[in-house]
């Protein structure tokens, strides 16, 4: 009897064993090199603060810094590409942010010769407010954890779709540009994209360089480079 019982008791079924599995391959296939933390977030702000940027608030301030000059707009070329669905009126950012995308796209696109995208830039507390109710994954709108999305900074690239290879690139650039301490990554799983708080120390680094080492170079390949600052423009 106690036999029977244990063996009730203790067996496994054969669905549990399978979601076990499906949910360890889950776990074994996400493991990005920058994922996200509170201490990441962190540090986006601390960046913002550093430059005493504003948390956007509303429209009125969005098209006010437009008309200023403070935020330009994200433009479309070979390299790259801009999500269809996101709203005109937000694809705008800082100006040292565009020419980090810039240079990453043409960079991305001289080596696997396809366009990088960009899912989101600039937003204002109240879109982000709207988006926490909708996904309580996102970052808060407001407190020393707010998403730096509020102060133009940043963009999300589409990391879906990509190779390894491809990701693998992307988070080698990053993880050179982190260092430098120009960038603050994170790969986010719900949406797919690599969120990057860009600097304001990029643009004054950027006209320091004429070239860019992206990968170590092996002993019989050379290193993917790409040309900036006064090289590049």
């Amino acid at each position: 009897m106690l036999a029977a019982t244990c063996g009730s008791a203790f067996a496994v079924r054969p669905a549990t064993l399978h979601h076990a599995h499906h949910k360890h391959l889950r776990w074994l296939r996400w493991n990005p090199m920058f994922r996200p933390s509170h201490e990441s977030l962190l540090l986006q702000n601390a960046e913002i603060d550093s430059l005493n940027l504003p948390r956007i608030q509303d429209e009125t301030e969005l098209e006010a810094l437009k008309a200023d000059g403070s935020l330009v707009p994200i433009i479309p070329s070979d390299s790259l590409k801009i999500e269809h669905s996101l709203d005109p009126s937000r694809r705008f950012c800082r100006p040292w942010t565009r020419d980090f995308v810039e240079d990453l796209s043409l960079a991305y696109f001289n080596r696997f010769h396809q366009q990088i995208q960009v899912n989101s830039a600039v937003r204002t507390v109240k879109v982000q407010r709207k988006l926490r109710r909708h996904n309580r994954n996102a970052a808060p709108y407001e407190g020393e954890t707010a998403s730096s999305h509020l102060a133009g900074v940043t963009v999300d690239l589409q990391r879906r779709g990509m190779t390894k290879d491809q990701i693998k690139w992307m988070e080698l650039y990053l993880f050179y540009m982190k260092a430098l301490g120009l960038v603050e990554p994170e790969e986010e799983r719900r949406h797919w994209c690599f969120h990057i708080m860009v600097s304001g120390k990029y643009a004054d680094w950027r006209m320091t360089q004429t070239i860019v080492p992206i990968e170590r170079p092996q002993e019989d390949a050379p290193a993917t480079e790409v040309a900036l600052g006064s090289g590049g423009k």
